[in-house]
């Protein structure tokens, strides 16, 4: 895929790129359109087993929404431009496959929502992450309110948004937004694709339910995620995936997992 979003396949990781370097990597309806194709797309394949999320050049990830698009709008057209947005997130939230947000420079706004709704990011040491909405009047529309005080409680949120602070690395990492300690800026898409060869060589069924298991207990309560768990966890023991993971174990020598199966449409 070419245009505002860039996509390339490295074996069995996908990366995709934003590259709108010259107004940094700002969010627009076409982007946020693109960006979900790209990882549907990606997640449909059975060969891809992750995905990397990056912006191009050495600036920024991205700078948020793209504000010449969002000036003059009522609010009929507002409400349908955040509605697609806050879609896009949720469709890379819930992907089948794991979206590792490699951030390399300021990620705003916009910006910040889509590292919030990735698996987890990767920081470069020159990342910066905030929702300053608040000082343009706007507050964040992609999912920002929601998603910023489930991970880093409601307190550190809420003045986060409220005075436009931004974080640099380093205070992500120890607020728990990234599990991953900052990396140098010439090291971050080695780091982020390393890590998705690491989920990559894992069994992609196991991977697929993990996430689904995620996503099903994210809101929900304790007995309800049990369920689904167990569920998961018996398909996964009378599988053919658990047999090829058991046996190389036992046999001490490295699995070959196949690709999962296709599931067609109805």
């Amino acid at each position: 895929m070419t245009g505002p979003v860039r996509t390339e396949r490295r074996g069995a990781v996908v990366v995709v790129t934003i590259d709108r370097p010259e107004v940094f990597n700002a969010l627009n309806a076409e982007v946020l359109g693109r960006l979900r194709a790209a990882v549907l797309d990606a997640e449909d394949e059975p060969s891809t087993r992750a995905v990397v999320v990056t912006g191009s050049g050495d600036k920024a990830f991205s700078a948020g929404a793209d504000l010449k698009e969002l000036a003059g709008m009522g609010p009929d057209e507002a409400r349908r431009t955040m509605e697609a947005g806050q879609r896009a997130m949720r469709d890379i939230e819930r992907a089948a496959v794991p979206v590792i947000a490699a951030v390399n420079g300021v990620a705003l706004g916009g910006g910040f929502e889509l590292v919030l709704a990735s698996t987890f990011p990767v920081l470069s040491t020159r990342a910066s992450l905030g929702l300053p909405e608040a000082g343009l009047g706007l507050i964040p529309g992609y999912g920002g309110t929601q998603r910023l005080p489930r991970l880093i409680g409601a307190p550190a949120a809420a003045h986060l948004m409220l005075t436009g602070s931004r974080l640099d690395a380093e205070r992500a990492h120890q607020l728990g937004l990234t599990p991953v300690p900052p990396v140098a800026p010439e090291d971050l898409l080695g780091t982020a694709t390393g890590i998705a060869e690491t989920i990559a060589a894992q069994g992609p069924t196991a991977v697929r339910s993990i996430l689904a298991a995620l996503e099903a207990g994210r809101d929900a309560p304790l007995d309800a995620g049990l369920r689904v768990e167990t569920g998961l966890a018996a398909l996964a023991v009378s599988g053919a995936e658990s047999n090829e993971g058991v046996g190389a174990f036992l046999a001490r020598r490295p699995a070959a997992f196949a690709d999962p199966v296709r599931q067609e449409p109805a």
